[in-house]
């Protein structure tokens, strides 16, 4: 696979350098949450497309596919954040797993019977361990909103698996602004809601034109 279709060490580090430094070194910036008496994330359900078969291809970059030219269509998002403990300390070498719907709607799953178009070039699962400043980062697309029955429609949301050597967190991320949020049964149950939420900024000339950025913390007890 080429180096443009990868995160590739280069390409993460003009990211943390594009996001003013927040990802590198020194206090945590405010852009990054809760530094100032830490509130844990809010557990959410783990839902019913968890990967039956992980992908060969696991990787912190789910736009693309190994042995794929194409590349997923939607809106390209970077996702970058830490994982801390209560105390504001970051938690390096944490196992950070996403899983989420594409820019349709669907799932990459066997289960998922919603009638949406499956995109062939979206991989659906990414994985990154975090590094020695509890740093992890991804680049996907922004997942669609999706029926889940009679008069509920899912907001688009990302799932996330964090696990420790010693904690276990699963939980989902949503988008600010989305209308659907303050509708949706299971973003109701959490205990801090804004926990949960992450607002996507404009790119840097550093990134790609049209790109976005979410930054988002996780706060493990």
């Amino acid at each position: 696979m080429s180096d443009d279709q990868r995160l590739s060490r280069r390409e993460l580090l003009k990211m943390s350098l594009a996001m003013g430094g927040v990802l590198l070194s020194g206090p945590i910036n405010p852009l990054f949450a809760q530094s100032a008496g830490m509130v844990p994330t809010s557990e959410q359900v783990m839902g019913p497309f968890y990967p039956v078969i992980k992908p060969i291809d696991q990787d912190a970059d789910l736009t693309v596919i190994q042995g794929k030219p194409g590349k997923a269509r939607g809106q390209v998002i970077y996702l970058v954040g830490r994982v801390k403990n209560l105390k504001g300390r970051p938690l390096p070498g944490t196992l950070v797993e996403i899983w989420q719907a594409n820019s349709f709607g669907r799932y990459t799953h066997p289960n998922d019977r919603n009638p949406a178009s499956l995109d062939p070039n979206f991989e659906g699962y990414g994985v990154s361990s975090t590094d020695g400043e509890g740093r992890f980062r991804f680049k996907t697309i922004k997942p669609a909103p999706y029926p889940v029955s009679e008069g509920w429609i899912r907001p688009p949301h990302i799932h996330f698996k964090v696990s420790t050597g010693s904690s276990l967190l699963v939980t989902q991320m949503y988008f600010a602004g989305e209308p659907l949020n303050e509708k949706d049964r299971i973003f109701k149950t959490a205990e801090d809601k804004e926990s949960l939420i992450t607002k996507l900024a404009p790119p840097t000339k550093d990134l790609e034109p049209g790109s976005l950025v979410a930054a988002w913390d996780i706060v493990l007890l």
